[in-house]
């Protein structure tokens, strides 16, 4: 009997085995194709398809004729899409927008469609193709690929240093809203956002806080669109523009310095180099508030892999890192800084204020 009894459990545990196999196999299958997927994405904004198709269902016939494309490949386009989840098929060849996929229109609230153009870039994806090159020798392959470096490269070329700018400004404005209420920015006189691009971010701060003054330093390129948003959003009159390379100095007058998405661009000594022009600057009661995303000390698969993605890719194209809660600790001591808490904003979002007072 006990010899038995192990043989008529052996069907459903082999039966067990073989679909824990097929699983792993499926994911790693989906893993593989994930470039794809996101060319898909990146070919559907590039044609316009959500745009044309709008709130209501379109044939892949008449997107074909608007798109100057090949019907039966928009066709197949289109049900690709239908399969990520960006579009939906209530009838055969007519398609329309899901709530994931309306995001892809150019001007609709909440649009990714810049940060999704940029992300399927060759400028962008070019380096990814040599990640081992990367990781053999920990340095960018952006500048082996392009012969430049990565800001150097959007410098030399307006309309996609633009095209950055605005993908940038898409990827920060969900943290727009909600680091106003995370963090008591009424403290504070000043704010100077270094790096701040077209200063989607610090415009959100104050209209929060309508006592508040702020500065946006930036390189000319950086801030080329930030006139006009501070104009569009009757603010320009709190807001002082300064061009300027966080490099070489930091902007006088603010009680507090932001810096947001810029110490993951950059190495431990061009960090420091960074965080020691604001060191000079700051006034003893002011601070430093870096906003960035805060990696775990131990790597897990429950976590978001989105931010060890961003790490990679800050090694292949700029040379940066994302960093631990001792990693930003250590950057601030050696630059003067202490740091007082770190404050993980509201999920889904990814990131956490480290507010960091001299010393």
């Amino acid at each position: 009997m006990s010899d038995a009894q192990p043989q008529q459990h052996r069907p459903h545990l082999e039966s067990q085995q073989h679909r824990h196999a097929d699983q792993a196999r499926d994911a790693l299958v989906k893993l593989t194709y994930g470039a794809m997927a996101a060319h898909v994405a990146g070919a559907a904004v590039r044609l316009g398809v959500v745009d044309r198709i709008g709130d209501g269902e379109r044939t892949a016939d008449e997107l074909a004729a608007e798109c100057a494309a090949q019907p039966q490949a928009m066709t197949r386009l289109l049900r690709a899409l239908t399969g990520l989840g960006l579009l939906t098929e209530p009838a055969p060849g007519r398609f329309a927008v899901t709530a994931v996929g309306a995001q892809l229109a150019a001007d609709a609230p909440g649009s990714l469609h810049s940060l999704v153009r940029m992300c399927t870039d060759p400028a962008l994806l070019r380096a990814w193709e040599h990640l081992d090159d990367s990781v053999r020798t920990g340095a960018p392959s952006f500048d082996t690929v392009f012969g430049t470096d990565f800001f150097g490269y959007l410098a030399e070329r307006p309309a996609l240093s633009a095209q950055f700018n605005s993908a940038m400004s898409q990827a920060t404005a969900h943290t727009a809203e909600l680091l106003p209420a995370a963090f008591p920015f009424d403290r504070f006189r000043t704010v100077a956002d270094l790096g701040g691009g077209d200063g989607t971010l610090l415009a959100g701060v104050l209209r929060a806080h309508p006592a508040l003054r702020g500065i946006v330093f930036d390189r000319a390129e950086g801030l080329a669109q930030a006139g006009p948003r501070f104009a569009r959003d009757g603010l320009a009159d709190r807001c002082t523009l300064v061009a300027g390379d966080f490099f070489a100095t930091a902007p006088e007058g603010a009680d507090a310095y932001l810096l947001k998405s810029v110490l993951h661009d950059w190495n431990d000594e061009q960090c420091g180099r960074i965080l020691g022009h604001v060191r000079r600057v700051v006034p003893d009661g002011g601070r430093l508030l870096i906003v960035e995303p805060v990696l775990p000390a131990v790597a897990d698969a429950s976590g978001d892999v989105i931010r060890y993605l961003s790490d990679l890719n800050m090694l292949v194209n700029v040379g940066g890192r994302e960093r631990t809660r001792d990693d930003f600790e250590r950057l601030c001591r050696t630059a003067g800084f202490a740091v007082r808490t770190v404050t993980a904003l509201p999920r889904p979002n990814r990131f956490a204020v480290i507010e960091a007072a001299p010393v």
